[in-house]
């Protein structure tokens, strides 16, 4: 009889961070990887933000806080919140958790039975699925394909609904498409939730201000206010503002909710480290110009890898509308064989033999629940970029 749980049989580990370790091993042994596997900015943290950390150190503010959060971020969030997308909240209607990841679990822990099932467009970022399964849910993906440019339609929100669906899982821009719906695109499937009054909204906004092209960012709740009662809007600091390994994540909603989110917290890690709450208000309430420079360099490695992706015979690239990746289509390589004699027979294969045979580190579509494809995340410079994309190329181009 084994010792572990029955529900660690449910889930598996993080694909990316599987493959972010194996690239560092082969770094470790000498070999020149070039990792595109992490979404992580290469950015580094504002100055502003760490004097402000540095500052709360010096005051002695490294004490416990409240599970879900000290005043000061939750006003500075629902300040955010009206400020940038029209939406008032209340501090008693906040949750802050040690990342985004952890808001998005105490909700699903704190509403899931067993037999509630939770839709998740695909391709989704590789937590979603798992964390319903730890919580007890059913996950139901949803192929968003290259033909829609990687978004759910109406009418697939539509069929997938059943007396069952408890959430419908949000993510605009989307990790790992990077693809963005337009206000219109979103109106029309919060038209169908609002016939459906049963399903709840869990929006992901993380990647919120990693727009490109003019795009609009907007959120379920400000396109649609009758959804305001039965969404949660999440979002963090770790993106946009370059805050990674901080882990400050938040969100906001019906306050029974928010209470429910902040019991399942207080059994488990309670507060998120005060030091970081303290730079999280800082990020917030401080200046916000940064963004739109950073945006800029994201904006040129996009065009960049966009193009030398698609300069490739078999791969296919759209131009996403924001986060920091994009979403390629190997399906003109499917069944070919590379020098070392591995077949791709899929899109797993494909990223291994590219990680064993070219030194660079992808992260397969299986992952994301959408083949045949991998994720690239192009937050990191030009020139390891460029080398990156090169190595790709002639990769594809020794295939037989």
């Amino acid at each position: 009889m084994s010792f572990l749980s029955k529900t660690l049989e449910r889930v598996k580990p993080s694909p990316t961070i599987a493959i972010t370790a194996m690239a560092a091993e082969l770094k470790a042994a000498g070999r020149d990887v070039i990792g595109l596997s992490a979404g992580e900015p290469d950015f580094d943290t504002p100055q502003n933000i760490k004097d402000a950390a540095n500052a709360a150190i010096t005051a002695g503010k490294t004490k416990y806080t409240a599970p879900d959060g000290i005043i000061e971020l939750k006003q500075a969030i629902c300040a955010k919140f009206e400020r940038e997308n029209g939406l008032s909240y209340e501090p008693a209607q906040v949750s802050v958790g040690t990342g985004g990841k952890q808001t998005l679990y105490n909700a699903l822990m704190a509403t899931l039975n067993p037999g509630d099932e939770v839709i998740i467009p695909a391709p989704y970022w590789v937590s979603y699925p798992d964390m319903v399964l730890l919580a007890g849910g059913t996950p139901v993906a949803v192929e968003a394909s290259l033909e829609t440019d990687f978004k759910l339609t109406p009418a697939q929100l539509e069929t997938a609904i059943t007396p069952n669906t408890k959430w419908f899982i949000f993510n605009s821009p989307s990790n790992p498409s990077g693809a963005g719906y337009t206000r219109a695109e979103l109106k029309a499937l919060t038209d169908v939730l609002m016939r459906h009054p049963h399903v709840w909204v869990m929006s992901d906004d993380m990647y919120e201000h990693l727009v490109f092209d003019g795009f609009e960012f907007t959120s379920p709740a400000q396109v649609e206010p009758g959804l305001y009662d039965r969404t949660l809007t999440c979002n963090g600091v770790s993106k946009a503002y370059a805050m990674t390994g901080w882990r400050i994540g938040y969100a906001a909603g019906p306050q029974h909710l928010i209470a429910a989110m902040r019991k399942i917290q207080s059994q488990s890690t309670s507060n998120p480290s005060s030091i970081s709450q303290w730079a999280a208000v800082e990020a917030l309430n401080g200046p916000q110009d940064f963004l739109a420079t950073n945006n800029v360099a994201f904006k040129r490695r996009r065009d960049l890898v966009v193009a030398a992706l698609n300069a490739i015979d078999g791969l296919t690239c759209p131009t996403p509308e924001g986060a920091f990746y994009v979403y390629p289509s190997i399906k003109g390589l499917i069944g070919k064989t590379t020098p070392k004699g591995t077949v791709i027979e899929d899109d797993k294969a494909f990223a291994t033999a590219l990680l064993a045979e070219a030194d660079v580190a992808v992260v397969f579509g299986a992952a994301f629940g959408l083949s045949p494809n991998f994720r690239v995340s192009y937050a990191t410079s030009d020139e390891a970029l460029t080398e990156a994309c090169a190595r790709i190329a002639a990769f594809c181009a020794s295939l037989t």
